[in-house]
């Protein structure tokens, strides 16, 4: 009887571990919640007790084709990963004067908006070697924007406050 109640312990306490493992490997497997725009951690992920690793490691490259819009401007901007895949990305536009959250992304089938903070987020967790978004400036404006955010790539591991490179700039 003993060891009937061993094995089923054994057996919960290794259903437990998977489900964890799981639940971490998953992390926000549809993107970052819209409430990402107005955390105290500005453009990172809450994923428990982790934190961004260093600017200094980043594996991934960030680049802008502009840093100037008028009204209507299109700017795409792409993540690399050279040889480093990543599942999870979090970017926004700021407008480089004012700080504000600026203009709008396209939606593709790999990613959502969230246009209340001019985001663009992940739509799935899959590996992504690079992806590359399309933002639209406001039709009424000029001036010059940054692009910001988080490249994730896996749950545990993530680089928060990227700044995209841009000609000129």
């Amino acid at each position: 009887m003993l060891s009937r109640e061993k094995s089923y312990c054994a057996l919960a306490t290794l259903v437990a571990y998977c489900l964890v493992l799981i639940a971490e490997t998953e992390g926000f497997p549809d993107g970052a919640p819209a409430d990402t725009c107005v955390k105290s951690r500005t453009n990172q992920p809450n994923h428990g007790a982790a934190r961004s690793q260093s600017l200094a490691t980043l594996p991934y490259q960030l680049t802008a084709s502009g840093s100037q819009y008028g009204p209507g401007t299109q700017i795409q901007v792409t993540i690399h990963g050279h040889q480093d895949v990543f599942r999870g990305f979090f970017l926004q536009a700021r407008d480089a004067q004012t700080n504000e959250w600026i203009g709008s992304w396209y939606e593709t089938p790999n990613t959502k908006t969230i246009p209340e903070c001019s985001s663009v987020t992940h739509a799935d967790n899959r590996d992504k070697q690079q992806a590359t978004f399309v933002w639209q400036a406001p039709k009424d404006r000029q001036g010059q924007v940054y692009f910001t955010g988080t490249v994730v790539k896996n749950y545990g591991t993530f680089w928060s406050s990227i700044v995209a490179s841009a000609p000129g700039v």
